[in-house]
């Protein structure tokens, strides 16, 4: 990927590491005999879905409007879950999906007749929660106490509501297949009796094995058992992060550096808070080619990376660099294409980066530039 050919603010998505990560995850739906489908939450770059569907079959959707952009740009309806449904938009759920999981029983209870009178049949599913989970971060966590998201075991009085079909948990973030295994313990443990009269499980995400070192053979060891212990069971994962974890950048550009009281910071034309939230949220520490992330206190080149935001606290602590930093130059965050555009905003009218492929042959695919409109259909 040439750099200098990529106008700034710019995501760039890199299609040979897109195909790279496919292909691994095709093997493992192939090699397990699951289904793996992609998570719109995590990556719903739909000029991309072209390649996408030459692997994947299918797709998740958590609204309707995911939902409708599964139908249109996937070409498949969408398995589809909400927190809640709203009674205005579930026709239009109905329409553009094959399988419908809700988030309490009493979701279920309030949208059932509706969902089994509709034609094509529609697999109806409840989200479970095994009450474990490996994720820390308590704002990721979605078996923390008091958790919103997903039915308990006892919530059910030993009996699956009526027509339901599957169960849905979805306890992992970024996690391992190690972490699968053990959530499988406590999901066999409290919800196995209901296994028999199911026709589907689906794992959820957070599945990431297309990062380094992740253990892939593992994965499909423990997919393929759950599927020994169940043979009639459609096994379904539906990972975010893994789908295009590693395949692009975020390239910006240095527009001033302020100094104060000896701290340097290099303005960009980029925003953390409306670029790259998950750097603030979560909070993580992005990458930045030709930087050093976690500089030694004898650094010489120490910058914090700021955002064009008014935001005060839109920026990132010290980086190393190797050489002064000068308005005009860019600086290319690594790993932005999973999760980073999905929630990115227009907060303060900042220009929206654009959005291209690197395509095998070199060519760069502008797929998408932003303007004034952008932002002002956004607001009445």
């Amino acid at each position: 990927m040439d750099i200098s050919k990529i106008p700034s603010p710019c995501f760039v998505l890199d299609e040979s590491l897109l195909r790279k990560n496919l292909e691994l995850i095709d093997r493992v739906q192939r090699e397990a005999g699951v289904q793996i489908i992609l998570a719109f939450k995590g990556f719903a770059m739909w000029s991309a879905f072209p390649i996408v569907r030459e692997y994947l079959g299918g797709a998740t959707a958590s609204s309707l409007n995911e939902a409708r952009l599964c139908f249109e740009e996937m070409g498949v309806k969408s398995h589809t879950y909400s927190v809640a449904y709203m009674p205005r938009e579930y026709g239009q759920i109905l329409k553009y999906s094959s399988h419908i999981t809700f988030n309490s029983i009493s979701q279920h209870r309030r949208f059932f007749k509706r969902t089994a009178a509709y034609t094509p049949k529609i697999s109806m599913g409840v989200r479970v929660n095994p009450g474990w989970s490996p994720v820390g971060t308590a704002l990721y966590n979605p078996a923390s106490p008091g958790s919103r998201l997903g039915e308990v075991a006892e919530n059910f009085k030993g009996k699956l509501p009526e027509g339901v079909e599957g169960l849905h948990f979805h306890t992992l973030c970024e996690s391992t297949s190690f972490d699968l295994e053990k959530t499988l313990g406590f999901f066999e443990k409290d919800f196995g009796a209901f296994l028999p009269q199911l026709k589907w499980v689906n794992f959820g995400g957070g599945h990431l094995m297309t990062r380094q070192g992740y253990d892939v053979e593992h994965l499909i060891g423990v997919l393929r058992a759950f599927r020994a212990r169940h043979p009639h069971l459609q096994v379904i994962l539906e990972p975010g992060s893994a789908i295009a974890w590693e395949t692009g950048v975020l390239v910006s550009t240095v527009l001033d550096v302020v100094k104060n009281k000896g701290i340097k910071t290099a303005i960009l034309d980029v925003s953390f808070t409306a670029h790259m939230p998950d750097t603030l949220e979560m909070p993580y520490r992005p990458r930045v080619q030709g930087a050093d992330a976690e500089p030694a206190p004898t650094a010489k080149h120490l910058y914090r990376l700021g955002g064009v935001s008014c935001l005060s606290g839109d920026f990132m602590t010290e980086y190393a660099f190797d050489a002064p930093l000068k308005p005009g130059q860019k600086i290319v965050f690594e790993d932005m294409i999973h999760y980073t555009m999905v929630k990115t905003s227009t907060f303060n009218g900042v220009t929206h980066p654009s959005i291209a492929i690197w395509r095998p042959d070199g060519r760069l695919d502008v797929v998408r530039k932003f303007g004034y409109n952008d932002y002002k259909k956004r607001l009445s």
